[in-house]
C-alpha cells in the first residue's frame, strides 16, 4: 500500500524531530525541512500529499509556502502552525487556501487527527479533479462520441422533432430511444419536470451553445436526481444550422461529493467559518466519540436541533435511533408517559403497554428540546435516568436498564432558573457536563455571506431556479440587520426573496420589509482588515461629533442604536468617548 508523503517544515529542531517521529510511527513517509529554501527544493523533486509548516521560518513564513503552493498549482493541503496567532495571519491563511490553522502547543493527538483529516480532504480533491477532467473530456468529444457514452444524448431538428437518442437516455431519463425517435419533443412521455425542454428551445432560437445548467429532475422513478444539461447547435457538413443536441449527464454522485468537500467550513449541515463556529466545530469533533451528556444553549433559531443531530449522526451511534422530544409542547402527564412509557391500566386511557421515548432511543441518542420547561416531577425522574442509567415505566416498579446518550437544548438561562429554584440545581449540573453555547447570528456576521450562498443553493434546487447571487446593496442590508430570529430568520428571508425574484440576482426590494426598510448607515466590511479600521474610525468620529451621545451618533451613522451598541462591542470602542 502506498504511503502518504508529508512535508514537515519547522525551524525549531526539537519540534521538527518530535512531529516527525509522531508521523513516522503512524506509517507516513516524512520529508523534513528547516527553512523555506529546503522546503521548495523538496516540493520541486517530490509529489507530497500534505504540507505542515510553521508560520515563522526565518526570513520567510508559512504564508510564503502557501503562495508557492498556489503559484505551482500544487494540490497538497497546507496546515499552518503558529505560536503567535493573529487575525491577520489567520485571514491570510484562509484567503490563500490553508486547510487548517493550529496554535502551539500542538499535542500528538491533534497533529495526527488534523493530518488524517487533511489527507482525506486530499483524496476528495483528487477525486473531484478526476471527475472534472472526465467531464471536460466528454464535452469536448460530444460531437463524435455518441453510442457508448454514459451521458444521455438527444438530437432534434429545427422543429424540435427527435432525430436520434442514445442508449444512456433510457438509463438517465427512463425513455426508450427507439420509441421516441420521430416524436415531437413536447410529446415525449416524461416523468419529470421537463427542465431540459427550455435548453433545447433556447439552443434552437439562439443557435448558440448553452452549457452546464444543473437541475433537479424530480423524476417519479429517480429520487433527488441531479443532472447537468448542455445544449449545442448541430451543423451540417456545409456549416449550416440543422438543429440541436442535448447532453444529459447524471451528476447525482458528483453533487454529493461536492457537498462533502464543502464541509471544511461546515460540520454536517452547520455552516460558518467564523472563529466562534470553528470553536464549535472543534468541540463537536471531540464530542462525537463521547457518550457524555451535552447541554446545547442558544437563542431561538441558532440551530440547536441541527447541532444535536450532528452530534448523533457523526458519532458511533449514528446508525442507531435518534429520538426527539419537544418538552414544551406536552403537558406533564403526557410528557411523563412519552418519555418513560407506561403499563396497561396505570391510568385512565392506558389500554395497552406503551414503550417510552427513552426505550425507543436505546443504543442511540435522545434529544430533549426546551428542557427548561419541564416540571419538577419530570426533573426528578430525569435526574435518576442520568444517575442510574435506568427508567421505570409509569405504573410499574421494574427498572429498565438503558444505553442512551442524552442531548438537551434550551433557550433559557438554566443557571438563573436554578438560582431562583425554578429548576433543580443538581439536575442542572448533571446536564451541564459539556455545554455548547451557540452564538447568535449578530455575533458572527462574517458567516452571513456563506449562509446566504448556502441557502441560495438549497432553494435553487427546491424552487428550480438559477439565482446566482445577491446584490451588494441587498447583502449590506442583511449584514447590518440585527437578526433577532438568527439563522432561521435568515433562511426565511432568502426563501421570501426566492418567491419574489424572477431574475438571477436577488435585490434589496426582494427582501422582507424589516430588512429592506432599515436605515442604511455605515458599510459593513468583512474581508479587508484596513476597511474594518475605517469602520471603527467612522464610529469614533460620529461619537465625537455627537458629544458621546449614542442616540445622536446612531442618527449620524443612519443605523439603529442597537446596531451601534453591537459595533461598539465588536470594535472594543470605549463607551465614554466625547
Amino acid at each position: 500500500m502506498k504511503k502518504n508523503k508529508i512535508l514537515l517544515i519547522e525551524d525549531e529542531e526539537i519540534l521538527r524531530f518530535t512531529f516527525k517521529s509522531f508521523l513516522l510511527k503512524k506509517g507516513y513517509e516524512v520529508f523534513s525541512a528547516e527553512n523555506y529554501e529546503i522546503a521548495v527544493d523538496i516540493l520541486c523533486s517530490n509529489d507530497v500529499d500534505l504540507i505542515i509548516a510553521d508560520i515563522l521560518l526565518g526570513k520567510h513564513s508559512g504564508i510564503d509556502i502557501l503562495k508557492t503552493v498556489k503559484e505551482k498549482k500544487l494540490k497538497s493541503p497546507v496546515v499552518l502552525i503558529t505560536g503567535q496567532p493573529s487575525i491577520e495571519t489567520a485571514s491570510d491563511s484562509v484567503r490563500l487556501g490553508a486547510y487548517d490553522y493550529l496554535t502551539k502547543p500542538v499535542d500528538k493527538q491533534t497533529l495526527l487527527k488534523v493530518t488524517e483529516l487533511a489527507l482525506q480532504h486530499k483524496i476528495l480533491l483528487d477525486e473531484k479533479d478526476r471527475i472534472e477532467a472526465e467531464k471536460e473530456k466528454y464535452r469536448s468529444e460530444m460531437e463524435t462520441i455518441f453510442r457508448s457514452v454514459q451521458e444521455g444524448i438527444i438530437t432534434v431538428d429545427m422543429h424540435m422533432r427527435i432525430q436520434t437518442a442514445n442508449r444512456a437516455v433510457q438509463e438517465v431519463c427512463r425513455l426508450t430511444p427507439n420509441h421516441i425517435i420521430g416524436m415531437q419533443y413536447d410529446d415525449l412521455p416524461f416523468k419529470c419536470m421537463h427542465a431540459c425542454r427550455d435548453i433545447v428551445e433556447n439552443t434552437i432560437k439562439t443557435k448558440k451553445e448553452i452549457r452546464s445548467l444543473q437541475v433537479e429532475c424530480r423524476h417519479d422513478e429517480r429520487d433527488k436526481q441531479i443532472v447537468d444539461l448542455t445544449g449545442s447547435p448541430l451543423l451540417n457538413s456545409s456549416g449550416h444550422f440543422i438543429g440541436a443536441a442535448l447532453v444529459i449527464r447524471d451528476i447525482t454522485k458528483e453533487h454529493r461529493l461536492e457537498r462533502e468537500l464543502k464541509k471544511r467550513f461546515q460540520f454536517d449541515n452547520i455552516v460558518g467559518r467564523s472563529e466562534k463556529m470553528q470553536e464549535i466545530y472543534a468541540l463537536l469533533e471531540d464530542l462525537t466519540d463521547s457518550t457524555t451528556t451535552v447541554l446545547i444553549t442558544g437563542e431561538s433559531g441558532t440551530g440547536k436541533e441541527l447541532v444535536a443531530g450532528a452530534l448523533h449522526y457523526k458519532s458511533a451511534r449514528g446508525q442507531k435511533p435518534f429520538i426527539k422530544v419537544n418538552c414544551s409542547a406536552l403537558s406533564e402527564s403526557i410528557l411523563e408517559s412519552e418519555l418513560f412509557g407506561h403499563v396497561k391500566g396505570s391510568f385512565t386511557g392506558a389500554i395497552r403497554d406503551k414503550i417510552g421515548r427513552f426505550e425507543m432511543a436505546n443504543g442511540g441518542s435522545i434529544l430533549l428540546d426546551e428542557i427548561g420547561d419541564i416540571s419538577p416531577n419530570i426533573q426528578k425522574k430525569l435526574l435518576r435516568v442520568l444517575q442510574e442509567k435506568e427508567i421505570e415505566r409509569v405504573g410499574d416498579s421494574k427498572p429498565i436498564q438503558l444505553n442512551v446518550r442524552v442531548i438537551v437544548t434550551t433557550n433559557k438561562d438554566l443557571k438563573e432558573a436554578a438560582r431562583l429554584n425554578r429548576f433543580r440545581e443538581d439536575l442542572y449540573y448533571r446536564l451541564k457536563v459539556i455545554e455548547l453555547a451557540l452564538p447568535p447570528l449578530r455575533e458572527r456576521i462574517e458567516d452571513i455571506p456563506m449562509l446566504i450562498d448556502h441557502f441560495i443553493k438549497r432553494f435553487n434546487i427546491q424552487f428550480n431556479k438559477n439565482i446566482i447571487k445577491i446584490s451588494d446593496d441587498a447583502k449590506q442590508r442583511m449584514l447590518i440587520y440585527s437578526w433577532p430570529g438568527n439563522v432561521r430568520e435568515l433562511e426565511h428571508a432568502i426563501e421570501h426573496a426566492f418567491v419574489l425574484c424572477h431574475d438571477q440576482i436577488i435585490k434589496a426590494h426582494h427582501l422582507p420589509s424589516e430588512i429592506r426598510l432599515q436605515p442604511m448607515g455605515i458599510k459593513v466590511w468583512l474581508s479587508d482588515p484596513h476597511n474594518l479600521d475605517q469602520e471603527r474610525q467612522q464610529i469614533i468620529s460620529a461619537l465625537k461629533t455627537a458629544g458621546g451621545n449614542k442616540a445622536k451618533a446612531a442618527k449620524i451613522l443612519k443605523i439603529h442604536r442597537r446596531t451601534l451598541y453591537r459595533k461598539l462591542s465588536l470594535h472594543n470602542i470605549p463607551a465614554t468617548i466625547e
